[in-house]
């Protein structure tokens, strides 16, 4: 990837609208490493990845959930920039992000302008290929949502709201035997100026997924919380299976949703047409959920923001739920 071929691309692993993704390995030590391309040759792309940048570099102490960044390089032509808390505000830096949301390439028009991100690379594919590969496992599950739920309040902690939360998003590593869930994918968030509650914050701009979006977020007036009503709709698929089809890339995905004749209507804009409507929690099985883990979903996914759980309760909440927990036997 740089002039001193510090990295080698092994394989694409990955692609989508804004940015590819690569399997690398680090030459010095031969140890692999996900690397993300992100092209700056339009304003929207430039804003994905600097929205990227801002929240990794963020993060003062890493959090075993959340993908670790372990640099991000800029590359203007042939030259390569390494970027680091120390050059957010060179003139250099400073020059790329005018040029480029101005829809121009930064110094020559001609030379290829990409950011590129080094990251902890995760041999297990997303959760969502991952978990639709296995049979139910109520136990994995659990383990699965106690794993988010404290990497959302990780992030909520240091001001940064994700906005695109879903199980494509989600990475999978077995570094350790047993997997273990990495919240990726930031290119839709948002690092909030200040301290105190994040939950303070407001944003207008709707973003992320329809099947995941909380019913505020379709208005354009929303919270960090809507981060739990998108983790609401992945614990619930995850626990009964319930899939839909992506229409784009005609993937099955984990999700969701509200049946109409033969159209499927995510579960926001559905609360949004009727706020009055109850969930039927579960769907398919009721062997498959216990009454305490449909009572935390209807916390998740309460239709007002004010009723609906925060990130911090909800890290209390799993951790008390009998879902996915072995059964003690007892002695007679």
């Amino acid at each position: 990837m740089a002039t001193e071929a510090k990295y080698s691309i092994v394989r694409e692993v990955g692609r989508g609208s804004y940015g590819v993704v690569y399997e690398a390995v680090l030459n010095k030590t031969r140890s692999k490493v996900a690397v993300k391309r992100m092209h700056c040759n339009v304003p929207e792309n430039v804003e994905l990845a600097l929205q990227e940048f801002w929240a990794l570099q963020s993060i003062q102490r890493q959090h075993e959930n959340v993908i670790q960044l372990e640099e991000c390089v800029l590359q203007n032509g042939r030259a390569f920039q390494p970027l680091g808390h120390h050059f957010r505000k060179s003139d250099s830096h400073l020059l790329l992000i005018e040029t480029c949301l101005k829809g121009r390439r930064c110094m020559d028009p001609k030379a290829a302008c990409f950011l590129w991100f080094v990251m902890e690379f995760c041999d297990g594919g997303n959760m969502n290929e991952y978990l639709l590969s296995r049979g139910p496992d109520a136990q994995l599950n659990h383990s699965f949502m106690r794993q988010l739920s404290s990497a959302v309040a990780f992030l909520h902690r240091n001001q940064i709201v994700h906005r695109d939360l879903k199980a494509d998003n989600i990475l999978i590593s077995h570094k350790r035997g047993s997997p273990i869930v990495k919240v990726a994918d930031f290119g839709l968030s948002k690092v909030c100026q200040g301290k105190g509650n994040v939950n303070q914050h407001r944003f207008s701009s709707a973003c992320g997924s329809n099947f995941y979006m909380a019913p505020e977020v379709w208005e354009g007036h929303y919270t960090a919380k809507a981060d739990i009503f998108a983790l609401g709709i992945i614990f619930w698929a995850m626990a009964e299976r319930i899939t839909f089809r992506d229409g784009d890339t005609e993937k099955e995905l984990l999700g969701t949703y509200i049946c109409q004749g033969k159209e499927l209507i995510p579960l926001g804009e559905a609360l949004l047409e009727n706020p009055n409507m109850k969930l039927q929690i579960p769907l398919k099985n009721k062997r498959a959920m216990p009454a305490d883990l449909c009572e935390l979903l209807r916390d998740m996914l309460a239709f007002n923001p004010k009723e609906r759980l925060d990130a911090f309760q909800l890290e209390a909440r799993i951790r008390q739920i009998s879902y996915g927990k072995k059964r003690q036997r007892s002695l007679s």
